[in-house]
């Protein structure tokens, strides 16, 4: 049985100066009563990455995006009348830098707020030095720190930890956590209670609102096939009114969205499998060559067009997701191996 728990002490168009000195306007749209949803542009492009806004007794704010966004996450905070004191909550689904990446950053501007992070997250936000080391083996140093800017350390003091079944106090509303394991082992999805609508972070993989196309989010080292699939499904069994995404936006039919998010999830493992058992030497590369053909069959069936493979790859890229499942299939076999089933 989960804990209540509480802190211990229409569109706008607004205009800032993103990382590279170009001019960004971060969009604000209402997704819901109360909610307010924030593209920040993540490496200058609209609809990759979403946080959110809970207007509540007790504000919140859903996602940081990455240190390099927080420019325009501060400027739509102050479109929407968010001072420096008003900000009392931070929740993060997962820790990952587009999602937790600016939550120093801010608590160092928001001096009351706190940051609700998983219990196994939360010393990787305190001390951020092994997360920050990985997301640079995985997209190198000089183009990781043109993704995600700087991470600054979160304060222990400033951090609560929540698991499975915790409720969040936002004053007069609740958000609900639901453990949501697949895409890392410490994801949370969090279910606003006014509402409805689930924050999802990445567990439905990424959803591209400008194709209409979906797709999953499956890298290394914690890629779990099982366990995603069981996450979405633990979504869907919350009848939510919508699925509000990070990667990206609103989702109003939320069955649908997760019947196609599970889809790919399921489609996209099997790829992997195939190519794996009938090449027992494969690598991620070949892998990630079957995956280039699939994600242009899918992008051509949901939005009717060719694929920009640019585009479709820049954040959560092909290249991770075969890395994921790689690992992922070897590892299960390894076990399976082990114990002679």
């Amino acid at each position: 049985m989960g804990r209540t728990l509480a802190p211990r002490t229409d569109t706008t168009v607004c205009q800032t100066r993103g990382m590279r000195g170009v001019e960004r306007h971060p969009v604000l749209s209402a997704v819901g009563p109360g909610l307010t949803q924030i593209d920040t542009f993540m490496v200058g492009e609209p609809e990759f990455n979403a946080v959110y806004v809970v207007a509540a007794g007790e504000p919140a704010l859903v996602e940081t995006g990455p240190g390099a966004d927080l420019p325009l996450v501060l400027e739509a905070m102050g479109t929407l009348g968010i001072g420096a004191d008003d900000l009392a909550h931070i929740l993060v689904t997962h820790i990952h830098l587009d999602h937790a990446g600016g939550a120093g950053a801010l608590v160092e501007r928001f001096p009351k707020a706190t940051v609700w992070v998983h219990e196994r997250g939360a010393p990787h936000l305190v001390d951020p030095t092994r997360l920050v080391a990985s997301t640079a083996r995985t997209y190198g140093p000089e183009r990781m720190r043109g993704f995600y800017g700087s991470t600054v350390p979160v304060s222990a003091e400033r951090i609560r930890s929540v698991s499975d079944g915790d409720r969040i106090r936002l004053g007069d509303r609740t958000v609900d956590v639901i453990h949501t394991p697949g895409h890392a082992s410490h994801h949370v999805a969090l279910a606003d209670d006014a509402t409805g609508a689930v924050f999802t972070g990445e567990a439905t993989g990424s959803y591209l609102p400008w194709a209409n196309c979906y797709r999953p989010a499956l890298p290394p080292p914690e890629a779990d096939v099982e366990r995603a699939l069981d996450s979405i499904d633990r979504i869907r069994r919350r009848r939510p009114a919508a699925l509000l995404t990070s990667h990206f936006g609103a989702i109003a039919d939320a069955d649908e969205g997760c019947d196609r998010a599970a889809d790919r999830v399921r489609t996209w493992s099997e790829t992997a499998r195939w190519i794996l058992e009938r090449e027992p030497n494969a690598d991620a590369h070949e892998v990630a060559a079957a995956f280039r053909a699939r994600a242009a069959e899918e992008f051509r069936s949901d939005s009717g067009r060719e694929i920009d493979l640019a585009r479709y790859n820049a954040i959560g890229s092909i290249e991770m997701n075969a890395a994921g499942l790689t690992r992922y299939w070897r590892k299960r076999w390894m076990s399976e191996d082990a114990s002679g089933s």
